[in-house]
């Protein structure tokens, strides 16, 4: 059996990559590698550059490796982004995951895992959210998973298909042995952010909005650390071969954390008292949204080992640092993005 991993090449799917390895799972990456890096795929998963959109490939790798499940990362997540370009995300993770799903069917995959998010539910206070609350998303990112979801209840109702959709709330951290991490430029994770600004990559962290309804002003989220995630993605798939029903899940802690908590850790524990500015706010973003993520601890059996934030943290830090060093060794512009004719080969 063979798992089909998209966006395999980026911060969440290169995590999930090492975890199916670890498991002793065989893996097929397919990546366009439009944020992700090739040298971020293990050199024992098969990489395959292309599109999720793109039927045909889809197809021949299912049949070229015996592909049993797939895992959907692949698709486009920054809010404000989303309201500036609402059709490039109605394109990316609505159009082309319905192509994705539409492959698998036809290609006889009978297990599918959708990389969904928290933000289905818009704005829902500090009170941790269950999966039956009402989905009322604030910015075109959140519809775009929504109606993915909706497609993918639908194909599971009219075939042989069954699914897992994992909510997931804000994902930090790196792996702890240090194989993966958060590597996108520009990227607009706060922990990642934060730490950036903490080693001196940024100038300042921006704080958007100050005058929230929280305790302090500003936004409140769910930080889980990636690991984890990755922990309750092989739970889910490990429920789906056994015959498990279809579900929709959140993956989160359940502890909110506001901005200002979020950079207050960082300086702690990276002893760096950096600056940062209240800013206008951005649209599109919840006030506070906290998991309640009983469903997938009793399904699946999730118990997570890493819910400490200074810990995430911590892992992030070691990430930066790490990512520092292979950027100064890797200084040609363009080295992160190079396809090597070996990878490509490997997908034949």
């Amino acid at each position: 059996m063979t798992v089909l991993v998209t966006g395999g090449a980026g911060y969440i799917g290169s995590h999930m990559v090492w975890a199916l390895l670890d498991a002793g799972e065989n893996v097929v990456v397919l990546d366009r590698l439009s944020t992700g890096f090739e040298w971020a795929v293990p050199q024992e998963a098969h990489l395959a550059v292309g599109d999720v959109g793109d039927a045909d490939l889809v197809g021949a790798l299912i049949d070229s490796h015996s592909i049993d499940a797939i895992i959907h990362f692949a698709g486009s997540v920054i809010v404000p982004e989303s309201l500036s370009d609402p059709l490039a995300y109605y394109d990316n993770n609505t159009a082309r995951s319905r192509t994705l799903i539409e492959a698998a069917m036809r290609g006889g995959v009978k297990h599918f895992i959708f990389s969904s998010t928290a933000a289905v539910y818009g704005s829902v206070g500090n009170e941790p959210v269950r999966e039956n609350h009402a989905t009322v998303p604030e910015s075109p990112y959140g519809m775009s998973k929504l109606m993915t979801e909706i497609i993918l209840r639908d194909t599971a109702a009219a075939h042989d298909f069954r699914y897992a959709a994992l909510r997931y709330f804000n994902v930090s951290g790196a792996d702890p042995k240090g194989r993966a991490g958060q590597s996108t430029r520009g990227a607009t994770h706060l922990v990642k952010v934060a730490c950036e600004t903490a080693l001196g990559k940024r100038p300042r962290l921006d704080i958007f909005g100050a005058d929230y309804d929280t305790p302090d002003g500003t936004c409140i989220r769910d930080y889980i650390h990636v690991t984890d995630l990755a922990d309750a993605h092989m739970l889910a798939l490990q429920r789906l071969r056994a015959g498990g029903d279809n579900i929709v899940a959140n993956c989160g802690y359940g502890q909110g954390y506001s901005v200002l908590d979020v950079a207050d850790c960082v300086r702690r524990v990276s002893g760096v008292n950096f600056e940062t500015r209240i800013a206008p706010r951005r649209d599109g973003d919840a006030v506070a949204v906290v998991a309640n993520a009983d469903l997938a601890r009793k399904e699946f059996g999730w118990t997570p080992k890493h819910d400490d934030l200074d810990g995430i943290v911590r892992s992030a830090l070691d990430w930066e640092r790490a990512l520092a060093r292979r950027n100064s060794a890797h200084s040609t512009p363009g080295a992160d993005n190079t396809v090597s004719v070996s990878r490509l080969r490997a997908c034949a």
